[in-house]
């Protein structure tokens, strides 16, 4: 090949292979940019809730079971699609909104379902964005103070040494039982009311313990007398289970008098007060409590007289060296070396390992409030439904079953048989009108009137009234 001879052709260099650009990862609530990712999303979420409740229009949906869950299933669609929808946060919220029973209506008195205070939805948020989980303290280090600190105060205040976080009465009453069977062995047996919650027999149920003997309560509550003779006739480690709120007509048991009873058999016990247990925050009210600190352990639940959003339950206890049957012991979670260097261990303190720091809504609430403002809310619910019941009395087409201990409030149309009573509350609740329970007392059936919100009106009660009136089949 000579000098002069043209170059060889150049091949064209082919470009990097392509590769698709991944999207941005989604935001995070937490971090130091976690303030900025959330303030959009809760215009929407605030807007979408306001839309919904407007559009709900009423204490309830309309239609029925059926005619929710199919605009539920029509706003939903494909719950897992291949392709994700940016409008799904207000599209589903608006549809929660819409679809949902709202506690702070005036109408709507089932249950021991509270409307939330706005300070406390406010703390829940923080607690949901900075996700500690109160398992171990390198995860939760202020959450695991302020827990410890807060139930302290709150054991004070029922006349208990400390207290335990629970998702609710279900779970305080369990923690009950399963102290007093580590404490007094797997014999231990339950005695309670026949008003008893439900998940007392339960609790005894899951754990293995004998079948507990339910004294009758033909009044209501636990009767002293009978309650004797119960645990005269009983031999072995006895647990008595007594009530302060009762779910069906908020009865408080004679809780001195069952403490006594206690003493002089040898017998524990605990006190059921996820209702009653606010009346402590109120000066008018407390002394219906009287005796409370005489239990064992005792079941507190501010998701009721406390407003705070669900789950709010908490569990006292008289002698926090019983809370040595819960600890376990996780090497990644308390090794024995951190404990001895002083790092809390968290895992005697819930039969949960994972588990959010429901605390600090309820500190905002205490702190903000004070015991004066909280107490200052239970009257008024209070004299509610003392207004309830005297607008019922004076009621010619009306039965009142008696006047309220605390915010219940039973009652039944003059005349009417069960089966009446039971079709005006469905009717009310599928047309969307109004929300009242019901529970059945000497053997009949009554409506039920919970009112939790303080900011019900007597109006509000005179429209309840009449509404049950105009809905009663003739």
């Amino acid at each position: 090949m000579t000098g002069d001879a043209p170059p060889p052709a150049s091949r064209p260099v082919p470009p990097p292979a392509s590769r698709p650009v991944p999207p941005p990862a989604p935001p995070l609530a937490s971090g130091p940019h976690g303030a900025d990712a959330l303030r959009p999303l809760l215009g929407t979420v605030l807007d979408a809730l306001a839309d919904g409740g407007r559009a709900r229009g009423g204490p309830l949906p309309a239609g029925g079971p059926e005619a929710v869950a199919a605009r539920i299933a029509d706003v939903l669609g494909d719950a897992l699609p291949d392709d994700g929808d940016p409008g799904a946060l207000r599209a589903l919220v608006h549809a929660l909104a819409e679809g949902s029973t709202d506690p702070a209506d005036p109408l709507c008195a089932a249950h021991l379902h509270c409307p939330p205070l706005a300070v406390a939805t406010a703390a829940d948020l923080a607690a949901s964005a900075l996700n500690p989980s109160l398992d171990s303290w390198d995860q939760a280090p202020a959450a695991s103070a302020l827990e410890a600190a807060v139930t302290r105060a709150l054991a004070h205040t029922a006349g208990l040494a400390d207290a335990l976080v629970t998702t609710g009465g279900t779970e305080s009453n369990q923690l009950a039982l399963l102290l007093a069977r580590e404490t007094h062995g797997a014999g231990v047996r339950m005695v309670c009311g026949a008003q008893a919650h439900h998940s007392l027999p339960r609790a005894a149920w899951l754990l293995g313990l004998p079948e507990p003997v339910v004294v009758p309560t033909p009044s209501g509550v636990l009767d002293p007398a009978a309650l004797d003779e119960a645990l005269t006739a009983l031999s072995g480690p006895l647990l008595v289970a007594a009530t302060a709120g009762s779910t069906d007509a908020g009865l408080i048991d004679p809780l001195p008098e069952i403490a006594g009873l206690c003493a002089a058999h040898g017998a524990r016990l605990h006190i059921d007060a996820a209702y009653g247990g606010g009346l402590l925050f109120s000066d008018r009210h407390r002394d219906k409590l009287a005796g409370l600190e005489a239990a064992h352990t005792v079941t507190l639940d501010l998701h009721k007289l406390g407003w705070q959003p669900v789950a709010a339950g908490l569990l006292a206890v008289a002698r926090p060296a019983e809370l040595a049957a819960l600890q376990q012991r996780a090497d990644y979670l308390n090794a024995d070396d951190d404990t001895e260097a002083g790092f809390p261990d968290l895992l005697g303190r819930s039969l949960r390992t994972s588990r959010r720091p429901d605390i600090l809504k309820i500190a905002v609430t205490l702190k903000t409030l004070g015991r004066g403002g909280l107490g200052d809310l239970v009257d008024q619910v209070c004299a509610r439904a003392r207004e309830f019941a005297a607008l019922i009395d004076e009621h010619p087409g009306f039965e009142l079953y008696d006047r309220p201990v605390i915010s219940t409030v039973l009652f039944r149309p003059a005349g009417a048989d069960d089966d009446a009573v039971a079709a005006v509350r469905r009717r009310l609740l599928h047309e969307g009108r109004a929300v009242v329970g019901r529970a059945r007392l000497d053997g009949r059936l009554w409506l039920k009137a919970t009112l939790l919100n303080p900011h019900t009106r007597p109006d509000a009660l005179a429209q309840l009234l009449k509404l049950v009136e105009e809905g009663t089949p003739a």
